[in-house]
């Protein structure tokens, strides 16, 4: 694979532009030269998408800005996805970018934004079938891994104290792992009506997605996940012995690990439960329209309304300033953690995922308090203001907050100042990174991280559809 800033630059790229019959503005205009790799190196290659970053392109009139749209949207599939037929089906592995493995969420989220465009396009549809073909296999191998292997290769994490398989890059349980799939799966299947996905592979991962949840319930002991590692990083280690903090079995799924790939501070991390509730329900309906399964149907919608109503009793927490809010995470005993982390699914990203409106009063109340000062990490720097995380330390925002403080918007202005931020904090680069240093955006992690590059594309194709009028404006 080609590095990203080993890209050749634009004589190979305007050939390449030759040869897929599109014109050279696509490419490089107005002193920015494209950072895609040249077309013969690119992983794969969509006309449907081809064509929207030529439409999109054409309605922003802030050069830098349609530069980044340009290399970002496609940043998936330029550089990420490995496609292949296997026993006759359709097989895509997807790597995150700078780390060669597959995370069930960042897979998912990566080709989330072209599922809008596979009407128009059976190349990129067959691509997208073989992501959730493969992440069923996956999760066959292992419900509680997070990340996998392009087969049994062994990790850099083989040594960790928990059950770790050849196939697994790593073994942390983080609920939104299991979500992700079903949602990648369920909207696949709305947006195309193709239900060959759903064969008895898939059905065995949704029943073994449903015992996983319930196993982590707790209410018959703690179950078979226990993690530990030996770090010199709290984090990326588990208290008590591998099981987690102590916790009250209330209806709650526990998650060890946050979307962060940290670990938990109490077990019960409430988006991923919110997350949850929302998978349930999109699992009961395919069960009941595809695979005729009133049973199956019916359990998981009765867990999804128990998750439900123990998130209504438990999550919804009082702050000494602010007033009701959704707590973080909890631990049925009345202990709660006031922060957000800035991964999806996070309290920003509640509406985003489904489980709730914009409009719901604890949502505007708990996004009130991540993006205030009384949240411990809400960062104000010389470009913007933004969220960080502790995975990355004090004093560096997450572009993905800024981003899901956009799509989660309806206010003009709100999502104007991100575009800019956003525009103004690339360090540079003309992608999207992991984190930057608030008052240095040339500080930053993971110079090659696909999904937050695939996020901002859906802003910026959202904001075309939905407030073309602010892409005429400058954002220097």
């Amino acid at each position: 694979m080609v590095a990203r800033r080993d890209f050749l630059k634009n004589g190979a790229l305007l050939a390449g532009a030759v040869s897929l019959g599109l014109p050279k503005t696509v490419f490089g205009w107005d002193g920015y030269s494209s950072q895609r790799p040249p077309l013969a190196q690119r992983k794969f290659t969509s006309e449907a998408v081809e064509k929207t970053i030529l439409t999109v392109k054409k309605q922003i009139a802030d050069s830098k800005l349609a530069w980044m749209f340009e290399n970002c949207f496609p940043n998936t599939l330029d550089t990420t996805v490995n496609y292949k037929v296997v026993d006759g089906k359709p097989d895509t592995f997807v790597i995150t970018g700078d780390i060669n493995a597959m995370w069930l969420r960042d897979s998912s989220a990566q080709v989330w934004p072209y599922l809008a465009l596979v009407k128009d396009d059976t190349k990129l549809q067959q691509l997208i079938a073989g992501v959730i073909n493969r992440q069923a296999k996956c999760i066959l191998i292992d419900p509680y891994a997070n990340a996998f292997n392009d087969g049994p290769t062994g990790s850099e994490w083989e040594k960790d104290l928990t059950d770790m398989k050849p196939e697994l890059h790593e073994r942390k349980w983080e609920i939104d792992s299991l979500c992700y799939p079903v949602r990648l799966a369920y909207h696949y299947w709305k947006n195309t009506n193709d239900s060959k996905v759903f064969d008895e592979q898939y059905k065995k991962a949704a029943h073994l997605i449903v015992k996983t949840f319930k196993e982590q319930q707790r209410k018959e002991g703690k179950g078979p996940y226990k993690f530990q590692r030996v770090t010199a990083w709290q984090s990326d280690t588990v208290p008590n012995a591998g099981w987690g903090a102590p916790m009250l079995p209330v209806g709650l799924i526990v998650s060890i690990f946050r979307p962060s790939d940290d670990a938990t501070v109490f077990p019960f991390l409430i988006p991923s439960n919110m997350f949850a509730v929302v998978s349930l329900r999109q699992l009961a309906e395919i069960s009941e329209n595809v695979y005729k399964d009133a049973a199956f149907a019916k359990e998981c919608r009765t867990l999804a309304d128990e998750v439900d109503r123990a998130i209504k009793a438990y999550a919804i927490v009082e702050h000494p300033k602010l007033g009701n809010m959704y707590g973080f995470e909890v631990d049925g005993y009345g202990n709660r953690l006031f922060i957000d982390d800035t991964n999806v699914p996070s309290l920003l990203s509640i509406p985003y995922l489904g489980y709730t409106t914009a409009e719901d009063p604890l949502y505007q109340a708990s996004r009130h308090f991540v993006w205030s000062t009384f949240h411990p990490w809400y960062y104000q720097g010389k470009f913007g203001d933004g969220v960080g995380s502790p995975h990355t330390g004090e004093n560096y925002i997450w572009p993905m907050s800024i981003i899901m403080k956009a799509l989660t918007s309806h206010d003009k202005e709100e999502i104007a100042a991100c575009i800019k931020t956003l525009r103004n904090t690339d360090g540079n680069t003309g992608f999207i990174h992991e984190s930057y240093q608030k008052d240095d955006p040339t500080k930053f992690t993971r110079k090659w991280f696909a999904w937050a590059n695939t996020l901002f594309g859906e802003l910026i194709l959202k904001v075309s559809n939905e407030y073309p009028e602010l892409l005429k404006r400058q954002y220097a």
